[in-house]
This record gives structure tokens, sequence and C-alpha cells, in this order.
């Protein structure tokens, strides 16, 4: 989980599989990277209902749930789907080379 150029590695695709949820700190926030149906989306860590990490939620149709109170983001947009939650969540870019899984700031 080293910095190179701005981005932070996140791993090796291969050592990332379908459903892996994986945290990484990116200038000193908590990220979450999820693979969903192929795809590697990234979010801040962090629900924005009560501040309660998001790692380890239930992701299902796009989208990933607050264990705490039930709050939905969706993983590609960070927009809240369903209450208590009303702000989006930060999304970041995840980017996809030579077989390494990075996070950047969008």
């Amino acid at each position: 989980m080293s910095e190179t150029q701005g981005r932070v590695r996140v791993g090796r695709e291969a050592e990332l599989p379908e459903g892996s949820q994986t945290e990484v700190s990116v200038e000193g926030v908590s990220v979450m990277v999820v693979r969903y149906e192929g795809q590697f989306y990234a979010l801040r860590n962090n629900c924005t209902h009560k501040d309660y990490p998001l790692l380890g939620g239930e992701v299902s149709a796009g989208r990933i749930t607050c264990a705490k109170h039930g709050g939905r983001f969706e993983l590609a947009t960070g927009k809240a789907r369903a209450l208590p939650a009303v702000k989006p969540v930060k999304i970041y870019r995840t980017v996809l080379e030579a077989g390494e899984v990075y996070v950047e700031e969008l």
C-alpha cells in the first residue's frame, strides 16, 4: 500500500477477488476499495449520516449499505440512496495498470 506519483497502491488485481473490500489511506483519509461485478470502486470509508465506517457493509445492486443505520450509497457516484443518509460520500478514481490497482483523488 505504497504511494507512487500521487497514487496509492491497493494491491494486485489477482489478489483482490470479486466482493473484496480493502482499506487504504489517501492523503490521511480512509478510503475503501470494493470490487463489484469485475469493477473497482473507491469511496471515502465514512457514512455521511453518523460518521461510521462503510467498510464491511453489504454490497448489492451497485450500492453499499452502512451497517450502523442502513444508509445506502451508489458505488459509482457516491450518491446517497437510502435514508437516513442524504449527503453523498466522496468518491475516488481507481486505476488498473500492469495488473496493479491504484486509487487517486478525482
